[in-house]
């Protein structure tokens, strides 16, 4: 089973809320991003980290800025996320 880093899972989990704060499936997200649902799975449990383009496919795709995906790691400190 791979392992969930903590800054993946918290990545995770603001996806998540973006979405579901949109009304959109993971297959709705997947398909407006050009991805699939079982990496939009993937990212939402913190298993794969978003490339940079993936990042701004899914700002595209979720009518959001990209610091709304990755303002959290702003707010504490880095090293928290880090092992």
């Amino acid at each position: 089973m791979a392992k969930v880093r903590r800054e993946a899972e918290t990545f995770g989990r603001v996806l998540r809320e973006l979405r579901a704060k949109r009304g959109l499936s993971q297959l709705a997200l997947a398909e407006r991003c050009d991805s699939n649902i079982a990496y939009i799975s993937e990212l939402e449990r913190g298993l794969k980290v978003p490339t940079i383009t993936m990042l701004l496919r899914l700002a595209i795709a979720l009518d959001c800025r990209m610091r709304d995906l990755v303002g959290v790691f702003d707010t504490a400190p880095r090293e928290s996320f880090l092992d």
